[in-house]
C-alpha cells in the first residue's frame, strides 16, 4: 500500500514540477529508509552511512534551490511538438539501437559478468519511463474535455501507457537478473547514478528544461546531484563495514 501511494505521489510530482528536480530527489527514500531501519529494525548504521544520509539531504537542498522554477511544457500541444522534434527523434533512435545491441547481443554473452550491461539496459529504458509518465499527466488533462483535441489526447495517452508498461516490464526483468548475479548494494548505487543521469539527459532533450537555467544554477544542480550520488554510494556500498567513530579513538596496538 505504501509503495503504491509513493508511486502515485511520484506520478503527481512529474506532472507538477520539472523532471530535473523530481528524479534526483527520488534518492531521498534511501537515507530515510536507512534511518528508519536503524531505529525500527535495529539495523546497524555505521559512520559512513550516517555521513551518506547527511550528504544526500544536503545535496537535495542544493538541488531544490537551483532547480528550474517553471515548467517548459504545460499543454498537450506543446508535448506533441516536442515529441516530433528531430533532435528527440534522433536521440530516441539511438537509444533503441543501443538497447537492441545490449539485449540481443551483449547481455547474453557479458551480462552475468559485467554489472554495467544490465544497468545500461535498465537506465536506457528510463529514457522512456520518466518522459512517458510526465507525458501521460499532460495528456490526461485534456482527455475529459469535449473538444477536438480530447480524442488526440486519448490516443497519445494510450501510446504513452503502452510504452511505459513495456519499459517497466523489461526493467523488472533485467533488475532481477542483475540481483541474481551481483551484490544488491553495489547495483543499487551504480544504478541510481546512471539511471538518473540518462533520465535527466532524455528530459533535457525532450522538455528542454535546461534552456532557462543560468550558469550558476547549472553548476549548483551539478554539485547537488554529485553530492546526492556520493551519499547514496556511502549508504549502499559501505553499509556492511563494521566501522564507527569509536574506532578512531582506539590506540594502535602493535604486536611482535
Amino acid at each position: 500500500l505504501t509503495v503504491a501511494l509513493g508511486q502515485i505521489g511520484n506520478f503527481l510530482a512529474y506532472t507538477a514540477v520539472p523532471t530535473v528536480l523530481v528524479t534526483p530527489l527520488g534518492a531521498l527514500g534511501v537515507p530515510f529508509g536507512s534511518i528508519l531501519a536503524s531505529y525500527l529494525l535495529k539495523e546497524k548504521l555505521n559512520i559512513l552511512g550516517k555521513l551518506g544520509c547527511l550528504l544526500s539531504c544536503a545535496g537535495s537542498v542544493v538541488l531544490i534551490i537551483h532547480s528550474p522554477k517553471s515548467e517548459s511544457v504545460t499543454t498537450q500541444a506543446e508535448l506533441e511538438e516536442k515529441l516530433t522534434n528531430p533532435v528527440f527523434v534522433g536521440y530516441l533512435c539511438t537509444v533503441l539501437l543501443m538497447l537492441l545491441l545490449l539485449i540481443f547481443w551483449i547481455a547474453p554473452a557479458h551480462g552475468p559478468t559485467n554489472i554495467m550491461v544490465y544497468i545500461s539496459i535498465c537506465s536506457l529504458l528510463g529514457s522512456f519511463t520518466v518522459p512517458s509518465t510526465k507525458g501521460i499527466g499532460l495528456a490526461a488533462q485534456d482527455i475529459f474535455y469535449n473538444n477536438p483535441s480530447s480524442q488526440r489526447a486519448l490516443y497519445l495517452c494510450l501510446v504513452l501507457l503502452a510504452v511505459l508498461g513495456c519499459s517497466i516490464i523489461i526493467q523488472f526483468k533485467y533488475i532481477n537478473k542483475a540481483l541474481e548475479c551481483f551484490d544488491s548494494s553495489v547495483f543499487g548505487a551504480i544504478y541510481y547514478v546512471v539511471f538518473t543521469t540518462l533520465v535527466l539527459l532524455a528530459s533535457a532533450i525532450l522538455f528542454r528544461e535546461w534552456s532557462n537555467v543560468g550558469v550558476v544554477d547549472f553548476l549548483g544542480m551539478a554539485c547537488g546531484f554529485t553530492t546526492v550520488s556520493i551519499g547514496i554510494v556511502l549508504i549502499q556500498v559501505f553499509k556492511e563495514f563494521n566501522f564507527n567513530i569509536g574506532d578512531l579513538n582506539k590506540p594502535n596496538m602493535k604486536t611482535d
